[in-house]
C-alpha cells in the first residue's frame, strides 16, 4: 500500500500495490498493521455505499458536530472529485480544503481525519463511493457547510451541480 500525505495534517491518499499476473491482480485495500503504522484507525464501525446516477451529483460538505468521525473513502465505480475541509481549530490548515480525484480504475482511496468536513462531486454517470467510518452515525450530530461557501472557494470541476434540498439549505462556514 502507498500512503501519500495530503495538504491537511493526517489526510492521506492511499494507493494499492497490485501483484499482477496473466489472470489480473491482487492487492490489499486495508492492512491493519500498515494503517496503525501511519496512525490511522484499524477498526471501522460503519461501512456505507453512496450510489450516484448522474455526473455532476454533489454531496456535502458533511460532518458530525461534536462527534468527529474519520473516514476511509474509495470509489468502487466511476470517478469523483473528493473534497475535505479542515474544521479543527488547532490545525495549521484550519478552514482550508484539499481534494483528490478518486477513480475506480486507479483503485485509490482517501483517508479523511476526524474533524474534517467531507463532500464529493461525481465526474461520470453511475459513480459509487464506499465509506468506512470509525464511529457510528448519529443523526442528531449530522451537520454541514454549503458546497459553494465563498470563504472556501472550492473549485468544483462541473458547473450546475445536482444537489439535495438538505445540502442546498446548509449554512455557510462564516
Amino acid at each position: 500500500m502507498k500512503f501519500t500525505p495530503l495538504k491537511l495534517p493526517g489526510a492521506l491518499e492511499i494507493g494499492i500495490e497490485p501483484e499482477a499476473d496473466a489472470r489480473g491482480f491482487f492487492a490489499r485495500l486495508l492492512d491493519i498493521e500498515a494503517f496503525a503504522a501511519h496512525g490511522l484507525p484499524t477498526h471501522f464501525t460503519q461501512h456505507s455505499l453512496s450510489h450516484n446516477e448522474r455526473a455532476g451529483t454533489l454531496r456535502g460538505l458533511h460532518y458530525q458536530a461534536g462527534r468527529p468521525e474519520a473516514k476511509l473513502v474509495r470509489c468502487t465505480a466511476g470517478r469523483a472529485f473528493d473534497v475535505m475541509v479542515d474544521l479543527r481549530a488547532s490545525s495549521p490548515t484550519y478552514r482550508q480544503w484539499c481534494s483528490v480525484e478518486l477513480n475506480a480504475d486507479r483503485h485509490n482511496a482517501v483517508f479523511i481525519p476526524a474533524g474534517c468536513a467531507h463532500g464529493f462531486q461525481t465526474l461520470v454517470d453511475s459513480t459509487e463511493l464506499m465509506y468506512q467510518i470509525d464511529v457510528a452515525y448519529d443523526a442528531q450530530a449530522a451537520s454541514g457547510i454549503r458546497w459553494d461557501d465563498p470563504s472556501l472557494a472550492i473549485a468544483w470541476p462541473l458547473a450546475d451541480p445536482i444537489l439535495s434540498a438538505r445540502d442546498c439549505a446548509l449554512p455557510y462556514l462564516t
